[in-house]
């Protein structure tokens, strides 16, 4: 009996894309692979084989995925044509340029399989072993394509603060689709590029791990978790490309506060302590009090009070020295003040002292310029109602959840939307209490939720 198997439609569809016969690719793939210094015998029948559903052996897979390329002039990966993965294992793998590929068309394709991605607590310390050196020579052996000078990357940092304002703004789902494909289509392209010096090239690198770790921000904002966490580590890549030490550990960073979120905090305290022991002596004291509180959030979230503690005042003695200017990739986060107060409210809130938690939740607001950063101050306002309503303030938390209603409307954001949920049920609990306002605080939160559905 005949094995059964289901036919290969996206390689179908990018052969038919790329207008090309059975011949004409078996001849293309033949010579990628004698230019690899592999001699196949890829006939027609071979590719008939694949479309029908067959796997080709060896790297096989990689050379049909560069012979298209060629045929569409635009790059096509394994993944994409059904025989590769550009899943969490390949994240940290050998050719960052392609996974960027193969991320920014599941997103642009809204598939499934990979937005509903789970996140891998397994994956957070890939970072600790990863080998940049190797990664590296790949590319630098890319680097084939058109010039790009110093105002190519200007222009993507400019579109990326844009980016960014409007997500603070709007959510992370607003604009994901557009971000998405300038990281995919522009920027990734432009850094198998010809730079005209070193620095222009790292600025390259560092510019596009930047929108790399927003798309990724922009996910876990959705709670698109497993999305999120591939495009962090993507980040990470790139970042070690510019500046392993300091835009690297600002990348393992962003993947331990993902963790924590998550409630993983067992698997992050390590990622948290290797990112600070990177930077230290090597960035401002201002961008290692960033890292400081990350691992004080860590050691509390683990029940290290003692370790917390010291990280906590480190964190505050760091922040204290501003004689070195913030670079941009710490800066995207807000005001380091507002930054550093906002996670020190949360280690305290996880260690139940909500009386002093809510001193540095008030501390962050104030040190936000007034409409700026909506979201974050939002969410700011919700930590601080609950530190406030643990102390049995409850009319004043009330207050204070009303207030962050107000900058909640039309953001497009699960974590805002959850923090809705959460305010919805405490006022129907409240309401049972008799506590003055809950009705009204919980009928406009459901009023919100409906308008978001």
């Amino acid at each position: 009996m005949a094995e059964s198997r289901t036919p290969n439609e996206d390689l179908a569809a990018v052969i038919a894309e790329a207008g090309v016969t059975y011949l004409a690719l078996a001849r293309e793939v033949r010579a990628v692979a004698a230019e690899a210094g592999e001699r196949l015998g890829t006939a027609p029948s071979a590719v008939a084989y694949w479309v029908a559903g067959g796997t080709p052996s060896g790297r096989t897979g990689a050379y049909v995925a560069e012979a298209l390329t060629r045929k569409v002039k635009r790059r096509v990966t394994t993944a994409e044509i059904g025989l590769g993965s550009a899943g969490i294992g390949k994240a940290l793998g050998a050719d960052p340029l392609a996974v960027a590929a193969d991320l920014g068309r599941s997103v642009m394709l809204r598939r499934r399989d990979f937005i509903n991605a789970a996140f891998a607590t397994a994956a957070v310390g890939l970072p600790l072993a990863y080998d940049h050196e190797a990664v590296a020579a790949t590319f630098k052996a890319a680097g084939s394509g058109s010039s790009v000078g110093a105002e190519e990357v200007a222009v993507v940092r400019q579109l990326t603060e844009m980016f960014r304002s409007a997500d603070e703004k709007l959510g992370g789902g607003h604009g994901l689709t557009t971000v998405t494909a300038y990281l995919t289509d522009t920027v990734a392209p432009m850094l198998a590029g010809r730079f005209p010096s070193a620095a222009v090239r790292r600025d390259a690198f560092g510019a596009a791990a930047q929108l790399a770790c927003l798309v990724g921000w922009k996910h876990h904002d959705l709670g698109r978790e497993g999305a999120a966490q591939q495009y962090y580590m993507l980040g990470y890549q790139l970042a070690c490309e510019c500046d392993p030490d300091g835009h690297g550990a600002w990348l393992m960073r962003a993947m331990t506060h993902q963790a924590l979120d998550l409630g993983h905090p067992h698997s992050c305290t390590g990622l948290a302590e290797e990112a600070l022991r990177r930077a230290s002596g090597k960035v401002g004291r201002q961008t290692e009090a960033l890292l400081l509180v990350t691992c004080a959030r860590a050691y509390g979230s683990n029940g290290d009070g003692g370790k917390a503690a010291a990280a906590l005042l480190a964190a505050e003695d760091a922040l204290s020295d501003t004689r070195e200017p913030v670079p941009s990739y710490a800066a995207a986060s807000g005001p380091v003040a507002a930054t550093v107060a906002s996670h020190t409210g949360k280690t305290l809130t996880a260690m139940k002292d909500y009386s002093a938690a809510e001193r540095h939740y008030r501390t962050a607001m104030l040190a936000r310029a007034p409409g700026t950063y909506q979201r974050g101050h939002a969410l700011t306002m919700m930590n601080l109602g609950k530190s406030v309503a643990a102390q049995r303030r409850h009319e004043e938390a009330i207050g204070l959840w009303n207030r962050s209603l107000d900058f909640m409307d039309g953001v497009v954001s699960d974590r805002s939307r959850q923090e809705i949920c959460s305010v919805r049920r405490t006022a129907a609990g409240y309401r049972r209490r008799g506590i003055p306002g809950a009705a009204d605080l919980g009928q406009r939160a459901a009023e919100l939720l409906r308008a978001q559905a």
